[in-house]
């Protein structure tokens, strides 16, 4: 056996990034910065994913960053899309229906998931990339920064090894009682709500009619979610009352009790598990830390009204992800990483507090209140302009930047993600429009190309979108759809200048310049990235 020299172990525990925790939100970082080619380390202290099924749902939005993985449509096939959503009083009458509208993002608006399964998918696309090394059982103990990275210490949780390795930078994703935020003295400001709920995984044994829609049965002697979950399962959540014994509560007797009000027999599931938890409001007071960038709940935590808590932090990681591949590759400097919070804290607040007023509208006990409640909705949902905005699912804000890293002066477009539709490309081809972007700084164009050579000089690639009916040629995209063209009408631009993201950082009218790229900007060669679906 060749002995290894200390040199050659500091170098192989060096790494561009490493991960802290490996739920959705650092598997996802796993997967986008081993897609970029980075040399990564995951620690995980768990040697198996959670086996409770704590998110029930996804969004269009999410799916989108998930297909730049590669790995989109092999997740929807374990997916429930396109369910509608009911509001149903004690009697069982709903009173309020909704539909989530497409945003335009290429992908059905909303999917129930069975996350042990949605994890296991995304792990299982972390071992395509050599350079990413994930390490189970390992504990981060402790963070040290210095002017050039960051030294992590970890524990083995096997055999009590340690293990020093050196990052350039950390994303601390490890949960909302994160130690890598507490090691940061990052305060943890918000609230905890006093009521508790049983959560319950079951396995459907005998369908029964409309299991596969979610309801949130707004019954003020109980409140409770009664939701389809995909491969099989079923769940419920109900809110440990007043005089509740939490233990018995969390008993098969109890939860076959429970369920039986809406006719389910103790033939029709099997119980999995029952957990209890808390409901909470919470935001770290800063998400980076010099070299240490807080995602996931180690950065907010919010209820689970709207299913948005694990897409806030998979947003969180498809935000930070790219910006870190371009620092190290020196095509931006470091300081575009203050971006980073600058862009996603606005957002993740705005979704927490539609989280917080969905969740107000299904737990009220107060019969005066959801008397009124259960009577006038339906009145009002009649009115076409009012049932429109009930029944839309709007609840769900549009990530949308108002500061962050986009050009000055801002446009209309500024700040915005361009929708993904189907799109021909130039070889002919039928495909999603990101796949032909290909997560790269581009020029798109909606029409005649004006010279721009701010961004030319550096190498820039550019589009030219072509109305439906084109024929597809080299440096074109034929808006099949024709919603690409109507996009930038309704914008009033015709040439976007688009981060990796497909967020516009600059946009300019017919003939006009776009404002210049960032400073410090040198964008290396590279094709493009298409994910292969």
């Amino acid at each position: 056996m060749t002995e290894i020299s200390a040199k050659d172990r500091a170098r192989n525990s060096t790494y561009d990034v490493a991960v802290i925790g490996y739920g959705p939100t650092g598997v996802t970082a796993a997967n986008l910065l081993g897609g970029m080619g980075l040399r990564v380390v995951v620690l995980e202290r768990d040697a198996e994913i959670f086996s409770r099924a704590r998110a029930i749902s996804t969004d269009e939005e999410v799916v989108r960053i998930w297909q730049r993985t590669g790995l989109a449509e092999r997740l929807k096939l374990d997916m429930l899309a396109e369910r509608a959503l009911d509001f149903v009083d004690a009697r069982g009458r709903t009173f309020l229906s909704a539909h989530p509208t497409p945003r335009g993002h290429g992908h059905p608006p909303q999917m129930f998931i069975y996350q042990p399964a949605l994890e296991q998918v995304l792990r299982d696309g972390v071992d395509r990339c050599p350079n990413v090394e994930v390490l189970l059982r390992h504990e981060c103990l402790r963070l040290r920064q210095d002017g050039d990275g960051v030294e992590l210490t970890a524990l083995s949780t096997v055999d009590d090894s340690v293990r020093r390795l050196r990052a350039t930078y950390v994303i601390a994703a490890d949960g909302g009682s994160s130690l890598a935020r507490a090691q940061l003295n990052v305060g943890y400001e918000g609230r905890t709500y006093e009521d508790r709920w049983v959560v319950i995984d079951t396995k459907m044994l005998k369908p029964w009619p409309d299991h596969d829609r979610l309801r949130f049965r707004c019954d003020p002697a109980r409140p409770a979610v009664d939701c389809p979950t995909p491969l099989g399962h079923h769940r419920w959540e109900f809110p440990i009352l007043a005089g509740d014994d939490e233990k018995r509560l969390t008993t098969d007797d109890a939860i076959y009790a429970m369920v039986s009000r809406y006719g389910i027999g103790r033939d029709q599931i099997k119980i999995l598990r029952a957990t209890v938890y808390s409901h909470h409001v919470r935001f770290a007071a800063r998400f980076r830390v010099g070299r240490v960038f807080l995602a996931g709940d180690a950065a907010h935590a919010m209820p689970p009204w709207i299913g948005q808590g694990m897409a806030a932090g998979v947003r969180d990681v498809a935000n930070l992800c790219w910006k870190l591949d371009a620092v190290l590759r020196g095509e931006l400097p470091e300081s575009v990483l203050d971006s980073y919070e600058a862009e996603r804290r606005p957002h993740v607040k705005e979704v927490t507090k539609r989280a917080v007023f969905v969740g107000r509208i299904i737990t009220e006990r107060r019969r005066a209140i959801t008397g009124v409640r259960d009577t006038v909705l339906p009145v009002l949902k009649r009115a076409p302009r009012f049932a429109d905005r009930l029944q839309d699912s709007n609840w769900i804000p549009v990530a949308h930047y108002a500061d962050g890293l986009q050009a000055r002066p801002r446009s209309k477009a500024s700040g915005h993600q361009i929708p993904q539709p189907w799109v021909t490309g130039p070889d002919g081809n039928r495909v999603r429009l990101d796949d032909v972007l290909g997560g790269r700084w581009l020029l798109l164009h909606g029409g005649l190309p004006a010279p721009q050579p701010a961004w030319e000089r550096p190498g820039v690639p550019s589009l030219t979108v072509t109305p439906a009916g084109s024929r597809p040629a080299e440096g074109t995209v034929v808006d099949s759809d024709g919603v690409l063209l109507r996009w930038m009408k309704e914008h009033r631009v015709t040439t976007l200048a688009l981060r990796p993201d497909a967020y516009v950082y600059a946009a300019a009218p017919a003939g006009a310049q776009l404002p210049p790229p960032p400073a410090g900007f040198a964008p290396t060669a590279r094709p493009a990235t298409v994910s292969a679906q």
